[in-house]
This record gives structure tokens, C-alpha cells and sequence, in this order.
């Protein structure tokens, strides 16, 4: 038999290293009637000032490249709309990305080395370790509070080590609904000052907070980069924009790496943004109450459980429960998906996200209800 050589066009080591999104993995399996609770996407629409605002834009001709930062007009716009964190904010401390997972990943590559250490908050969003990695860098877990899932100043600084270069950290909290308070938040921001680190701040849902209030690293540009996106203020997932802010040096440096991944943002779709920025205040205000109504009730449905346990979430629009059966994350998840129930395993999201569950509800009430019949059903079989 002849031999064949092996494949030429394979994947790097780095890419090999990296594991499948834990959370996409189970929709494959989903069908028309299956309740979906597993994915952070907002039932809204986009304000129609900014479908209207993208549609003038393409009819007008505005489809041609952009500058690699974004358009002026929509920095100016979000540096105004983040003025509430930081009044010295400007446009040249704003860059536009292809959302805020790209801006996540600009980060990474622009500011990291072989063989620097990020640390990362375990359980946390999916993309952190494997950007780290894919810059080559090291991922260092940290952990979180029992319950209220704060970041853990004690394992934050028994994490840190000579070749750390930035701790990562995510407040209201996807995957666990966690809200840092200004205590934690002042002290994180000493610990990387003091030691010369940076802080990545993933603050995409930082309007997503029913209890307390959202304290931003933005008032410290010359140690953070703060990253936010349209995607939940603006129920605009599928447009992929973000943003990112920071001092001039940093955004300078973010515009580099970004002209070498993507040249610069979707054109049509920043005048889309840019059209609606006056109404998003009132977007929001409209969104958040029916959210909370959302929390409340899963709240309700899962602390009624037998065997599941939940602190209220305080932000964004995730439930991360406990739970007391002696079976992991992904065979829960997989037991629910064949009962029609859409969910994501908590170790999708690190080490210490085993024995939980994540439940998004950004969804009807209705869907809500039926998701938590089905798991309480399944729940009084373990």
C-alpha cells in the first residue's frame, strides 16, 4: 500500500493546546423545541436609531476602510458616554474594536510575552485562558469568594510571581453574576500599582447590576485597560463591536496590533452605533428592570430546587448554582440537553467552576419557567 506523507497545512502547537468552547459544544445538540438558558444573548433588538443609522450608512456609501482606531465621532461618543467612570476621559483614550472578545485578544498580543504570567479569576469567561496561551503566555488561576464570587485578595497575591505582567479581572461577572465592591476593586488596583503590573478589566456588563453599584477601573488609566462592547448595552451580539480604553501610549499600541489583525472596525456598523449613542441611556433603563424581574424569578425557581444552591446574583445576566449530586458538570448538562434544557457546565469555565451549572437569563420569563420545570424534574432523579 502506498504511503502517504502527513498533512503540511496543520494547526501550530499553541492552537493545539487550546480546547473547544466548552459552551458552544452543547448546542450542536439542541433542537427547535429545546429551551435554551446557555448562551449570554439578549431578547432585544437593537435600538432602531442604530438599525436605522446602519442601514442610512450603507445606502450613503460609508462602506469603504475606516481608521484602524474608529471612527472620531464614536470615540468622542463613548469617551462622553464613560464619562461617568473617569471625566478626563478623551477620544484618544478610546480605540473601536470587532467587539470586546477582540479586544480582549488585541491585549494579549500586544502586551504580553513568552513566558509572562496573566492572572485570571477560576471560574471565569472562557476566552482569557486560551488568549493567553495563543500569546504565549502563562495562565495563573486565581480564585473567588464562596458564594458572592469575589476575587480573593489572598489568592491574588499568593498567585503573584516575578514574571507576572497583568491580572485579569471581570466585574459583573460572566460566568457567576458577581459584582466587586469598591474595597476589592481599590485593592487590586494597589496590588498592580505597587507592583508595576497591569489590570485587564472586562467590564462588558458593567450597566447589568441590580444590587450595589459598578465600580470601574477606568479612573486609573495609566495601570488598567478597561474593556467594554455593544454587544449587551446596545442587545447588539451579532454586530461584533467593542471597545477599549486606556492612556494614549496603551491605545496606541492596542491600534498597531489591531491594524495587523483586522485593519480597523466595521465601518457601517460604527455609524449604526454612532446614530443611537444619544438614546442608549434610555435603551438601557428599558432593559435592566426586566432583567432583574428575570433574576428574581430563576433565583426563586432554583433556591426551591432539592440539591441546587444559589447566592442572588448581583450582575449581568447569569445564575451559577451549586449543586449536591455526586455527577459532573458536563454529564448534568448533558442529562438536561437530552430533557430539553440548554445550560453550561461550570467547569467550562475553569477548575473551580465544577459542580455548578451556569444559567443565562436573558430570556422570556416563559422560557425561564419551562427550563426550571425541566431541571427540577431532572433534579429530583440524581
Amino acid at each position: 500500500m502506498m504511503a502517504f506523507p502527513s498533512p503540511t497545512v496543520r494547526p501550530s502547537e499553541r492552537l493545539s493546546s487550546v480546547p473547544l468552547s466548552g459552551i458552544r459544544k452543547l448546542f450542536d445538540l439542541a433542537t427547535p423545541e429545546t429551551v435554551n438558558l446557555g448562551i449570554g444573548e439578549p431578547d432585544f433588538q437593537p435600538p432602531e436609531e442604530a438599525m436605522e443609522g446602519l442601514r442610512q450608512a450603507c445606502s450613503e456609501g460609508r462602506n469603504k476602510y475606516g481608521p484602524t482606531n474608529g471612527l472620531p465621532a464614536l470615540r468622542r461618543a463613548i469617551a462622553e458616554y464613560s464619562s461617568r467612570y473617569n471625566k478626563d476621559i478623551g477620544e484618544s483614550n478610546v480605540i473601536v474594536t470587532p467587539s470586546g472578545t477582540a479586544a480582549l485578544m488585541t491585549i494579549m498580543q500586544a502586551f504580553v510575552d513568552p513566558g509572562d504570567e496573566v492572572l485570571l479569576p477560576d471560574p471565569g469567561f472562557v476566552v482569557y485562558r486560551p488568549h493567553i496561551m495563543l500569546a504565549g503566555g502563562v495562565p495563573v488561576d486565581y480564585s473567588l469568594t464562596s458564594g458572592d464570587f469575589q476575587p480573593s485578595l489572598d489568592s491574588i497575591q499568593e498567585a503573584l510571581g516575578p514574571n507576572t505582567k497583568a491580572i485579569v479581572v471581570n466585574s459583573p461577572s460572566n460566568p457567576t453574576g458577581g459584582v466587586m465592591d469598591l474595597e476589592r476593586r481599590r485593592a487590586i488596583g494597589d496590588i498592580a500599582a505597587d507592583r508595576g503590573i497591569m489590570v485587564v478589566s472586562d467590564e462588558v456588563y458593567d450597566r447589568f447590576v441590580y444590587e450595589g453599584e459598578h465600580h470601574s477601573f477606568l479612573d486609573d488609566t495609566e495601570n488598567c485597560i478597561v474593556v467594554n462592547a455593544f454587544s449587551k448595552s446596545m442587545a447588539a451580539t451579532g454586530w461584533r463591536m467593542g471597545y477599549a480604553m486606556s492612556n494614549v501610549e496603551a491605545i496606541d499600541e492596542m491600534a498597531k496590533m489591531q491594524y495587523h489583525m483586522t485593519a480597523c472596525p466595521n465601518t457601517p456598523m460604527q455609524f449604526g452605533l454612532l446614530q443611537a449613542m444619544p438614546c442608549i441611556e434610555r435603551f438601557i433603563s428599558e432593559m435592566v428592570p426586566v432583567f432583574d424581574r428575570r433574576r428574581q424569578l430563576i433565583t426563586e425557581r432554583l433556591k426551591g430546587i432539592d440539591g441546587f444552591h444559589l447566592e442572588p446574583p448581583r450582575g449581568s445576566f447569569y445564575a451559577f448554582p451549586s449543586y449536591d449530586a455526586d455527577i459532573g458538570s458536563v454529564d448534568l448538562a448533558m442529562m438536561l440537553v437530552k430533557e430539553g434544557l440548554i445550560s453550561t457546565p461550570g467547569s467550562a469555565f475553569g477548575d473551580a467552576g465544577e459542580g455548578h451549572l451556569r444559567f443565562s437569563y436573558a430570556t422570556s420569563e416563559e422560557m425561564i419557567e419551562k427550563g426550571m420545570d425541566i431541571l427540577e424534574r431532572v433534579a429530583a432523579t440524581l
